[in-house]
């Protein structure tokens, strides 16, 4: 269960306003470049981003009525967006950035952003690169650094893991046809392509994982994004070239569902933290592809706990031939079934929910007694 619906059990007399409660309440700015529906960075354009967040930071009166209306006693954050918590403070009402992203990657920010003239190693050179396009940008004046550093400060200098929050999914009629195509297959004999619900694969890498894929001869499912545009054609074309192997959906599926079942012996992945988790609980052997942001070195942290292996690149692009030999590595190899050993002792490890309880017993020290009017 997720960390807010387990807060609702435990947290007696308190507000707890999530973002469903928020969604009807909190409008943003709609300037002619961002429409409604894309108030959110699900699914954004990266074009685009740059006009969410002076969005964000124009909502702060609207934030602060909530507040004034609401009374809560304790609002929770995302890493840009500061203002939130500056609104928190100016009612006296206690605030907590919950960041979504591993350790690895934020620890190495902090320490790169507070110390930037320190020597780093090569790799951790290689590394800082992804940080400066991750945070490197100037939104509405501000530098995503530093409200990165911001939200961080006014975190009421709370920082405790949470563990995993992996929700299981429920039974959705529209997807009967994938399960019963998984039922079909072998177990481990399946792989799951998916690179998450806000990052979009150029033409040119969904052409060499297309042709990875089917130089491997492995089944896959691959939930396949495209930006902009009527991709009916191309989506249509591919499915045609593998025929029963593969199935392609143009939509949200349930990875975390997916991944538990028996089928499934790889996951094809971006290594964004909630799908490294995923994977991970579930026992899959990951087939890193980082493109960007925290991607690298979540890819680092799943091949140093032996749980996958990332692909390499030639001169920084994606080669079929490598995608195949990883995927047949993993699903057909004995070093695949070293890898799934591994990914399950892993995920056992990671189920207990002893970090969640600790992260719940700070917030309920922090939180104070419900406001009376």
């Amino acid at each position: 269960k997720s960390l807010f619906w387990r807060a609702r059990t435990v947290i007696d007399g308190a507000h707890l306003i999530t973002s469903s409660s928020l969604k009807e309440n909190l409008h943003l700015p709609s300037p002619p470049q961002l429409p409604p529906h894309h108030h959110t960075t699900r699914s954004l354009p990266p074009h685009l981003f740059p006009f969410l967040i002076p969005a964000f930071d124009a909502a702060k009166p609207n934030f602060s009525n909530i507040l004034s209306t609401l009374k809560p006693n304790l609002v929770i954050y995302d890493f840009l967006q500061p203002w939130a918590a500056a609104a928190a403070n100016e009612q006296d009402v206690e605030s907590v950035m919950f960041l979504t992203t591993g350790a690895a990657g934020i620890s190495s920010a902090v320490r790169y952003f507070k110390n930037p003239n320190m020597e780093h190693s090569i790799q951790e050179a290689e590394l800082n690169k992804y940080l400066l396009q991750w945070f490197g940008g100037t939104e509405n004046g501000v530098r995503n650094k530093d409200r990165f550093l911001e939200c961080l400060e006014r975190s009421s200098n709370m920082t405790v893991p949470v563990g995993p929050l992996i929700q299981e999914c429920g039974n959705r009629e529209e997807d009967v046809h994938i399960m019963e195509w998984l039922g079909k297959k072998e177990p481990g004999s399946v792989v799951l392509v998916s690179f998450g619900s806000e990052l979009f694969i150029s033409k040119e890498d969904m052409e060499e994982i297309a042709m990875g894929l089917e130089l491997s001869k492995i089944c896959f499912i691959w939930a396949v994004r495209f930006q902009g545009g009527d991709n009916t054609a191309l989506l249509e074309g591919f499915s045609k070239r593998f025929e029963e192997r593969g199935l392609m959906v143009q939509r949200w599926v349930p990875q975390a569902k997916i991944l538990g079942h028996s089928s499934i012996g790889g996951f094809v992945s971006h290594c964004g933290w909630n799908s490294t988790l995923e994977g991970i609980i579930n026992g899959v052997p990951i087939i890193a592809m980082p493109m960007k942001n925290d991607q690298p070195f979540n890819a680092k942290v799943v091949t140093e706990l032996g749980v996958g292996i990332k692909v390499p690149r030639e001169n920084g692009k994606l080669k079929s031939e490598e995608i195949a030999r990883i995927i047949n590595e993993v699903i057909e190899q004995e070093g695949g079934e070293i890898l799934r050993t591994r990914a399950k002792e892993v995920g056992q490890r990671l189920k207990g929910e002893e970090e969640t309880n600790v992260a719940m017993d700070r917030i309920l020290q922090l939180m104070k007694p419900p406001k009376t009017t």
